[in-house]
């Protein structure tokens, strides 16, 4: 492994682990939820709220940043925490899902992806050596290697030549200068093809990448074979590393992949949700929009400790919310971010007490009741 990066397992429950993950800046617990720092920033939180919901990790978009203000500056301000003020760990992405989902008029070549920025039309050449240079310059604890992810439900010709370019792009990726102590992940991907996503996993495996992430799900295929999926890869990750799912979301999601194995988890839905008036509880979510909770006197969730839950009710919640102010969607995005570092707390607490599936089982049971309640409430 890199030096000043170290990850163990301390206890196990059937395929789910409870573990720590150490970088030069911070010691994290696993399983863990990193909040989305998309600009340099957790939407509507300065760095101390998001630390104050319990989070010690979280992910800065290269794609993003590359364009503006741009990864040179950020190097020439002391890296990326230092310019934001996060005194933490930080993963950066390959910013290879955003070009292909936001640039426009992009062309991918086995050398790189060239594509115009969706802010300004500038040409730019993201290949695997200038994605690891920006993470370089960037500073981040944990750089992704670049990667092809393949459109939901691409034919398997198109898989299959995502997954042989991302397989170049990967050694090419750990050949590349990284800044001191930053760990390189790989990406596994193949879309919903068992096979193509073993070989890749086992390819990916063997070459010697401080963790290994699972990308390209959560892009349109049924839950049920997500779940399938995670089942059959994620105890085929190299036990030794952390294990990574990308991109998923939400609560009833993060507890069936922690019951496969999965380590580490990123997703944009608590902090996005809570700017759309949306909370996530251990009862299920919260539409505050909905007029029954107009004269509700309780708390979001009465077994939440957050200062949101202890403080305020869901009247004056959804007054806040009904009436456009900024107040609300910050004051949710604390709630939704406490509670899911709450639930991998709780999480990594039933796995070293042996009873995770029960804790699961029991945690999922109550959000799907509450879904449906809200669900008709609408």
């Amino acid at each position: 492994m890199t030096e000043g990066f170290g990850f163990e397992v301390l206890a196990s429950d059937g395929s789910a682990r409870a573990g720590r993950l150490t970088t030069t800046r911070a010691e994290i617990e696993t399983p863990v939820f990193m909040p989305v720092g998309t600009q340099a920033t957790v939407k509507t939180l300065s760095c101390d709220e998001v630390a104050d919901t319990g989070a010690r990790l979280i992910l800065g978009n290269t794609y993003h940043l590359m364009l503006r203000p741009g990864s040179e500056l950020i190097a020439q301000l002391g890296g990326l925490q230092c310019f934001m003020g996060w005194r933490h760990a930080m993963l950066t992405d390959s910013g290879g899902y955003q070009v292909f989902s936001l640039a426009k008029l992009r062309k991918i070549e086995d050398g790189g992806v060239t594509f115009r920025s969706h802010l300004d039309g500038s040409k730019h050449l993201l290949s695997p050596e200038r994605a690891m240079q920006v993470q370089a310059e960037l500073g981040s604890d944990i750089a992704m290697v670049l990667d092809e992810c393949p459109q939901g439900g691409a034919p398997r010709a198109d898989v299959e030549q995502a997954v042989r370019r991302s397989s170049a792009w990967a050694r090419r990726c750990l050949e590349a200068p990284r800044a001191p102590g930053q760990a390189c992940f790989g990406i596994v991907q193949g879309g919903t093809f068992d096979d193509l996503r073993i070989a890749h996993l086992e390819e990916l495996s063997a070459l010697g990448f401080d963790g290994l992430a699972l990308g390209g799900f959560s892009v349109g295929e049924p839950i049920a074979e997500m779940y399938r999926l995670l089942e059959e890869l994620a105890p085929r990750m190299p036990a030794s590393r952390p294990r990574y799912l990308m991109g998923v979301g939400k609560p009833i999601d993060l507890l069936r992949a922690v019951a496969a194995g999965i380590d580490m988890f990123d997703c944009v839905l608590p902090t996005r949700n809570a700017r759309n008036g949306q909370a996530l509880t251990w009862q299920g979510r919260v539409n505050l929009k909905q007029s029954r909770h107009r004269d509700d006197a309780d708390p979001l969730d009465p077994r939440c400790d957050c200062p949101v839950c202890t403080t305020h009710s869901r009247a004056y919640l959804r007054h806040l919310v009904q009436a456009g102010e900024m107040l609300g969607g910050r004051l949710l995005t604390q709630h939704n971010l406490h509670f899911y570092a709450s639930l991998m707390r709780e999480a990594r607490h039933a796995i070293a007490e042996r009873r995770y599936a029960q804790f699961a089982a029991e945690a999922e049971r109550r959000m799907r009741e509450q879904d449906e309640i809200a669900a008709a409430s609408m």
